[in-house]
């Protein structure tokens, strides 16, 4: 009978050693994370991580417990390793009971969306908190900053649209200027072509012109013989005997005229 009760006061003593090891490894844990966070010149990421392990250290011997586990992702946080943390924030809300839990979980997981410049994911976890816990000041302030950048990256992408869209037509004006300078470098030199063949072939028709000239010119002429020049020379003398003679003709004929005219 002594030796049990014995037994459970051994195990009642291990038990309570036990817890405090666990407890030890978080207060150790938070004691690191509040000097770090103390400090607010820098950010001390040597000590968050020394406090995520003290954390891990008591979630592995008590694995699942929630107020630690959200100390180990603001741990992750801290050392902006913000997907791990996002991650392990998602974890909770879903593991959590209370509205208000879930709602600082939510927050924190906005936090960490938004520090990855998932805007539109950060949006939507503060609004899910504040749907559970809708007096959360700083959660309103969070969700209408997010909003601020969302509208500012909505107007930044419509000015790069827009700036896409003038220098498209920029490029397009351009691209059709030099078209049409190409089209008129085309047609003048078209032109230029065109002038030049009939320069070509005017030289070539005056050419061939003067070719034609020089060859008659040196053409012998055609020689006549003696008769046929005796024969050209009596015709010649007999159309200038026949012209004389009807000259004669026609003078006796009007000096007729005259002379009777004044006889009466």
């Amino acid at each position: 009978m002594k030796r049990y009760i014995l037994l459970i006061l051994i195990t009642g003593i291990s038990v309570i050693v036990y817890g405090q090891n666990e407890r030890k490894f978080v207060r150790d844990g938070n004691k690191l994370f509040m000097e770090a966070v103390k400090d607010t010149t820098r950010l001390d990421t040597l000590k968050f991580s020394q406090a995520e392990e003290e954390y891990r250290k008591a979630l592995n011997k008590r694995p699942g417990h929630e107020k630690w586990d959200f100390n180990l992702a603001d741990a992750l946080y801290k050392q902006m390793r913000f997907e791990e943390a996002e991650q392990k924030f998602n974890e909770l809300e879903e593991k959590l009971e209370t509205p208000q839990e879930k709602a600082r979980a939510l927050h924190n997981m906005g936090n960490s969306q938004l520090m990855q410049q998932k805007i539109d994911e950060s949006i939507e976890s503060y609004k899910e908190a504040l749907r559970k816990n809708p007096n959360d000041l700083d959660t309103k302030y969070n969700l209408a900053y997010a909003q601020m950048l969302k509208n500012q990256q909505q107007k930044q992408q419509q000015q790069n649209k827009d700036q896409d869209k003038n220098q498209d037509q920029q490029n397009q004006d351009q691209q059709n200027n030099q078209d049409q300078q190409n089209q008129d470098k085309q047609d003048n030199q078209d032109q230029q072509n065109k002038q030049d063949q009939q320069n070509q072939q005017n030289q070539q028709n005056k050419q061939d012109q003067q070719n034609q000239q020089q060859q008659q010119q040196q053409q012998p002429q055609p020689k006549i013989s003696k008769q046929d020049a005796e024969q050209l020379l009596q015709a010649l003398q007999n159309d200038e005997r026949d012209i004389q003679e009807k000259v004669k003709k026609e003078k006796a004929a009007r000096a007729k005229k005259i002379k009777t005219e004044k006889e009466w």
